[in-house]
């Protein structure tokens, strides 16, 4: 293909990816024949034209939750440039706070029981357990990622690093969710969209003595067909999404009461690529008939 009929896509990163697994570099050879000359591009270069490229994506930013105002504040820099962002600005804006739960709750969708505060105290911390009727809880940020200051605690647990909790959630707004045990004995599962159809699900499970279940905390991955009941939940909650989603990453865990949200990933999830060997095909051939469609509509 003659190169200068190549169109260009910023693939969004952080700085170093060294101490992390990445996959995005899959998509290089399936968008290149589909005409997309890709260029892999630290979010945090404000150097970098933007009007350059046609199309900018999010996708390993994993160090945004260090600066989420200096990563909007980019964000903005390239949805006034020419380029196309995707996952759109509104969307990252909405999803960069998982108070988002709250909202897709009252749309009827299924979350894991959550507590939500800011400016934290050892009163509160210790009640946290009551409220929630669990032995354990989970507290985090609620702007986080890669389980960054996530803490997963029993009473004892809480009551002997009370003064680091309130250090580090006294100034960050915070949500509480008892702990699911289903993450250890089963698994996280995580389905995939791209351009809104469904592409591979996975199943994440935390090593032994752990409840991460990144890579980097040394979780192991396995390809599965979800349940029937799984999908569907999936697809009607990506349905929810507006404006809809380039790419999105769906995690749910199994309760006593069916699959419940624990997150809707439409910022910089891993897609993991590596899991299934049609899925960055897929996702390119999603990705160029989507901007092209997309790019038609708005003229």
């Amino acid at each position: 293909m003659n190169s200068k009929n190549l169109k260009n896509c910023a693939i969004l990163s952080m700085d170093q990816l060294d101490d992390f697994e990445n996959y995005d570099h899959l998509l290089d050879e399936p968008l290149a024949g589909l005409g997309w000359k890709t260029h892999l591009v630290s979010w945090r270069n404000e150097s970098i034209d933007w009007n350059q490229f046609d199309v900018v994506v999010i996708r390993s930013t994993w160090d945004y939750q260090d600066d989420p105002e200096l990563f909007i504040q980019q964000l903005k820099r390239i949805d006034q440039s020419s380029a196309r962002l995707e996952n759109p600005l509104q969307l990252v804006l909405w999803n960069i706070n998982k108070q988002y739960l709250k909202e897709l709750e009252s749309k009827g969708a299924r979350i894991v029981p959550t507590l939500w505060g800011e400016n934290l105290n050892r009163v509160e911390l210790l009640s946290f357990f009551q409220q929630l009727q669990a032995d354990e809880i989970v507290i985090k940020p609620v702007i986080s990622a890669n389980a960054d200051n996530t803490f997963r605690l029993k009473i004892r647990q809480a009551e002997n690093l009370t003064e680091k909790l309130v250090t580090i959630f006294s100034t960050k707004d915070y949500m509480v969710q008892p702990f699911m045990h289903s993450i250890i004995t089963e698994g996280e599962f995580s389905l995939f969209f791209f351009g809104s159809e469904y592409s591979h699900a996975i199943l994440k499970k935390p090593k032994q003595n752990d409840f991460r279940v990144q890579e980097e905390h040394g979780g192991t991955l396995l390809k599965i067909e979800p349940e029937k009941e799984l999908l569907q939940q999936a697809i009607e909650l990506n349905h929810k999404l507006y404006p809809a989603p380039l790419y999105s990453r769906l995690d749910f865990v199994r309760t006593q009461s069916g699959f419940a949200v624990m997150e809707v990933e439409l910022i910089e999830p891993s897609l993991y690529f590596n899991m299934d060997q049609l899925s960055a095909e897929r996702f390119a051939k999603a990705f160029d008939k989507w901007v092209t469609k997309n790019s038609t509509s708005s003229v």
